[in-house]
């Protein structure tokens, strides 16, 4: 297989050595000098926000629309995409879709390994960042060294190192009053807000048990063209290899474990245990990842998250949050409370789009100077879907300290076209946790 075209063919550092230079050293010395530089990005008024887009797949260009309806004084003036036929085909979509809301500029369109960079060092006051997971902490990193406000996608991270390189990033944000708005949606939807509150406020009583449903279908595939190099085949099927999205239980999932999360106070689990594999997708094109996965979750007050996904075709769907208290339950999606004594409860209120109210949030948190911080929450829920990754992958007992410390690292040894190893499927049993 031939490599890509020669312009994008320059080797470019490692992750380990972009993450070498710790963030914690940013804040040490240095933090003072950043700050006395920062821009104060239009902190009031209705003055128009620059909006750069990394990462142009269906999510990405949903985002730079999120955000142009937001707020009409938004303009998108930046994009990037590894891929030129990506950037290229985005460019035309968003301009056509936003109209004068895009204002994208030829010089102001990147591809390559470091077309992310290139948009953060671009004249953007905000980054979109919705590349695949594994790129997030790089670029999450320097956007906030770069005094840029962010909109993350989920998940953060692929591994251990990428959560802990993270959780550093965003203590340097908060110092520097910078703004980062999470992609996990579901806490910007009106009506979960209010079963939550309404269940943290003990309308079951304590929470016993939470039971986590995403079972789906499978999602898309971009085959394989002879042409393409290794490298290129994974990062146009980035959802099937690991280090790329950490495995649909990291990927998609997420967004169960994080209502778990929320539901116990954004406080971690103590451990997990699990089981998963693959039963359906067995081919060479699904690359590494599992079809099925079931995790057990223990807080150290005992309450259990049995938490349940499956990309399978063919099967009985359900994508919803069971909670069980001592006094009633719950259904999250359908905002449905039912106590054992009283009536039940069911949000009637405004269900604005959360992928919209997402933007309007961040936009108005900007213009007022009350810059909205997700970066902890964000961050848990990574590393809880990762840890339950790690305990089936390995079939062992993974507790959260084993996997906030873990120095399993998936990136590559290098960023740049041609032939990198296939990763192999994990065995229970047999792959150690590192």
């Amino acid at each position: 297989m031939t490599a890509s075209p020669p312009s994008e063919h320059a080797s470019h550092p490692n992750r380990r050595s972009f993450l070498k230079g710790s963030t914690a050293a940013a804040i040490g010395g240095s933090l003072s000098a950043t700050l006395g530089s920062a821009r104060m990005v239009h902190a009031a008024g209705n003055e128009t926000l620059r909006v750069g887009l990394v990462g142009c797949g269906g999510r990405g260009n949903g985002a730079a629309a999120n955000a142009c309806r937001a707020d009409e004084n938004v303009k998108l003036v930046a994009i990037a995409d590894v891929f030129q036929d990506r950037v290229e085909a985005a460019r035309k979509i968003l301009e056509r879709q936003l109209q004068d809301q895009a204002a994208i500029d030829d010089d102001h369109v990147f591809s390559g390994f470091d077309g992310g960079k290139q948009v953060i060092d671009s004249d953007v006051d905000v980054v979109l960042l919705c590349e695949p997971p594994h790129f997030r902490p790089m670029h999450l990193k320097y956007a906030i060294e770069k005094n840029k406000h962010v909109f993350c996608e989920k998940p953060v991270a692929v591994d251990g190192p990428g959560v802990r390189s993270v959780l550093e990033t965003v203590e340097l944000a908060r110092k520097k009053d910078l703004s980062i708005v999470s992609g996990l949606c579901w806490r910007y939807d009106y009506g979960v807000r209010e079963t939550m509150k309404r269940l943290l406020d003990g309308a079951i009583g304590d929470i016993v048990a939470i039971q986590e449903n995403y079972l789906a279908g499978t999602l898309w595939h971009r085959g394989r063209q002879p042409h393409w190099s290794e490298m290129e085949y994974q990062l146009r099927n980035w959802l099937y290899f690991t280090w790329l999205s950490g495995d649909h239980n990291v990927e998609q999932h997420i967004h169960s474990l994080d209502k778990a999360m929320w539901l116990m106070r954004d406080q971690p689990p103590l451990k997990c245990v699990g089981l998963g594999g693959r039963q359906v997708r067995v081919e060479e094109q699904w690359g590494n990842i599992y079809d099925h996965f079931a995790v057990v979750y223990e807080w150290d007050c005992g309450t259990k998250c049995f938490a349940f996904t499956r990309q399978m075709r063919g099967c009985k769907n359900d994508v919803e949050d069971y909670v069980m208290g001592s006094q009633g339950e719950a259904l999250l999606l359908q905002n449905r409370i039912v106590p054992n004594d009283g009536e039940p409860w069911r949000y009637d209120g405004p269900k604005p789009s959360m992928y919209d109210v997402e933007h309007i949030e961040l936009f108005e948190g900007i213009r007022k100077a009350e810059h909205l911080n997700d970066g902890i929450f964000m961050s848990y829920s990574t590393l809880m879907a990762i840890m339950g990754r790690m305990a089936c992958y390995t079939g062992q007992e993974i507790t959260w300290e084993a996997a906030m410390n873990s120095q399993e690292d998936l990136s590559p040894e290098k960023y740049e076209w041609g032939d990198i190893p296939v990763p192999t499927v994990a065995m229970p049993g047999i792959t150690p946790f590192v």
